[in-house]
């Protein structure tokens, strides 16, 4: 048997297929004629990653990316910058290896720097494209906010500060605008969904608890992209700054930025000029001089009065309960939806007081954002405990020092679930010491997942009945909502109305019958004779000879599994295998219900 010469190109020959459309990450590096640490880095601020080509011709332990990517990099600006840089480092080396610690001083004042806004806008042409990919910027901002500084893994305090400046930015514009929706409290942190532009912005918060740095994770990576993030996040609160008429980046009391009051000085600087930014169209307007003397006057009154206010009250470094400032003497702009109006009315007229066990940061958050007014046990807080106006008091131990009657003591998930579920619930479920309702998953569609928990009708019927609509009892369905003797006994319709609804509902019952007879009857193959001669087993042998709609329906599923190609026939196998477990979830979820409750009776 003669041994078949292996295929090769020839010399002059160029490649084809995936040969030429994608190259390895060695070939790449070598082609930038960069090191890994820059190609990674160059990578993630461009935005390019690796790609899945369909045939692996240098094997499956290799990293693929696309030549036209390696080309995008290939005439990047930042890639000439970075060797600049890399190029400066080695003389501030050499010259603090010479021991020439002047000149090394002087170096580095000099080092050369660069800015990201160029590749901001070259990769989000929108704004709308921004808001899109903002989950996972907003996510790693808001974490490195929570982190300790440490040395080793070069997270310095400037960066807490500035991601701690931009979560905040962030938040007073949320709460400011009513744009929150959706709040779970899960142990990985606590989840938050805003709708800003018709787009939904999903992120995740730490808890407010000490963070330990683990060994196996690169912060090189994640300091590369919160680089990036960060200059985002700042184009982002600009143009959502701007379009409330609100100057950004805000100008804050020196003397509250001394006492890291950032937040506070943050909030009141929004208020003052939500109030000016009324009078700028009068402004315009007018064309006298002494028409804008006067205003001029007036606007220094209001910043001498913010000054004074600020003054006032000076908020400790970690308190971002200020944010409940922003909804004092503000109007909502953006009251064109539904949502903003009813998240704006939600906690309106009560007034809420935070205990020191609770979590109280993400609360001053919160409670603001849906029209409640909040505060807590500070020095620089609206109102004290003893304020009688209190509606609500949020705690979270089963023993208090002293009680006032006219407010009720509720655990903080209570402020949670009246978020996700739009009402006020009945705070019985939430008293102090007792066991709370669980905490839904506002993210989860029950309908979807075939499972509704006991606790997720309690709501929905809370909610029919904060909309004056009729729901079906337990255990009955809908259809029984449409019997014309149930609507005459609960008084919705008239008796005549009844009646006619009577007649109306035999009749389409007939026709019902009748149009599934004649269906039956075309399923069957029956042929109606004109003659009523005909025997018994004539009958029987038709009746025999049609086929079972069941088996007719496994037979065309079988046939088309047949004609498809084997990666949709393993994608349909897949899928089906998934419906099967959670339909074995949801019986087991069941079969635990009615455990649980018959060990309960």
């Amino acid at each position: 048997m003669v041994a078949r010469k292996k295929h090769y190109r020839p010399p002059g020959k160029k490649k084809e297929g995936n040969a030429a459309r994608y190259v390895t990450r060695s070939q790449a590096i070598k082609q930038l004629q960069v090191t890994l640490g820059f190609f990674r880095r160059l990578s993630i601020l461009k935005g390019i990653f690796p790609r899945e080509p369909k045939k692996k011709f240098k094997g499956n332990n290799h990293t693929y990316y696309h030549v036209k990517d390696v080309a995008f990099l290939q005439h990047e600006p930042l890639l000439d910058k970075f060797r600049d840089i890399r190029a400066y480092q080695k003389k501030i080396k050499k010259a603090e290896a010479k021991k020439n610690a002047d000149l090394a001083t002087l170096l580095r004042t000099r080092e050369p720097t660069y800015k990201l806004d160029r590749l901001v806008r070259e990769r989000f042409p929108k704004f709308v494209d921004a808001l899109r990919d903002l989950d996972d910027c907003l996510t790693m901002v808001h974490l490195f906010a929570a982190l300790p500084a440490v040395e080793r893994a070069k997270i310095d305090v400037e960066l807490i500060h500035n991601c701690r400046r931009l979560s905040h930015e962030w938040q007073a514009y949320v709460s400011r605008t009513y744009k929150l929706r959706k709040v779970f409290i899960s142990v990985k942190g606590i989840y938050y969904q805003a709708e800003i532009e018709g787009q939904k912005i999903t992120w995740l918060t730490p808890h407010a608890m000490q963070q330990v740095l683990p060994d196996d994770v690169n912060f090189s990576v994640m300091l590369t992209f919160l680089e990036f993030y960060e200059t985002l996040l700042g184009f982002v609160n600009f143009r959502l700054y701007h379009s409330i008429n609100v100057k950004y980046p805000p100008i804050l009391d020196p003397q509250l930025e001394a006492l890291a009051s950032d937040l506070y000085a943050l909030s009141r600087y929004i208020v003052s000029n939500s109030r000016t930014s009324t009078l700028e169209p009068t402004a315009a307007s007018s064309s006298t001089s002494q028409q804008l003397e006067a205003q001029e006057k007036e606007m220094q009154a209001d910043e001498s009065e913010l000054r004074l206010a600020q003054l006032q009250h000076q908020l400790p470094s970690n308190e971002p309960g200020a944010l409940m400032h922003l909804m004092e003497n503000t109007e909502c702009e953006n009251e064109d939806d539904q949502d903003t109006k009813e998240c704006r009315r939600l906690f309106k007229n009560m007034k809420f007081f935070l205990g020191r066990e609770v979590p109280r940061e993400s609360l001053l958050f919160v409670i603001p954002a849906f029209g409640g007014v909040v505060s807590w046990d500070g020095e620089a807080a609206p109102y004290k405990e003893s304020d009688q106006s209190i509606t609500h008091q949020i705690v979270d131990r089963p023993t208090q020092g002293h009680k006032y009657l006219s407010r009720e003591y509720v655990q903080p998930q209570w402020i949670y679930d009246c978020i996700n579920a739009r009402i006020i619930l009945p705070t019985e479920a939430y008293m102090v010491g007792r066991i709370p309702p669980p905490h839904l998953s506002p993210f989860v569609d029950n309908d979807a997942e075939g499972y509704i928990p006991d606790y997720a009708e309690t709501i929905k019927r809370l909610q029919a009945a904060a909309k004056n609509e009729v729901l079906p009892m337990p255990g009955v369905g809908k259809e029984d909502l449409d019997d014309p003797q149930n609507l005459l006994v609960e008084g919705y319709i008239s008796r005549a109305e009844a009646n006619e609804a009577v007649k109306t509902k035999k009749k389409m019952a007939t026709l019902e019958k009748q149009y599934h007879e004649e269906l039956q009857r075309e399923l069957q193959g029956a042929v109606m004779k004109k003659s009523k001669q005909g025997s018994e087993e004539d009958a029987k042998a038709s009746e025999e000879s049609v086929p079972d709609p069941k088996q007719i329906a496994e037979d065309i599923d079988t046939m088309s599994k047949l004609g498809m190609s084997r990666k949709k026939r393993g994608l349909l196998e897949a899928i089906e295998k998934r419906k099967e477990r959670d339909t074995a979830r949801i019986s087991k979820l069941k079969e635990r219900k009615k455990k649980l409750k018959s060990s309960e009776n």
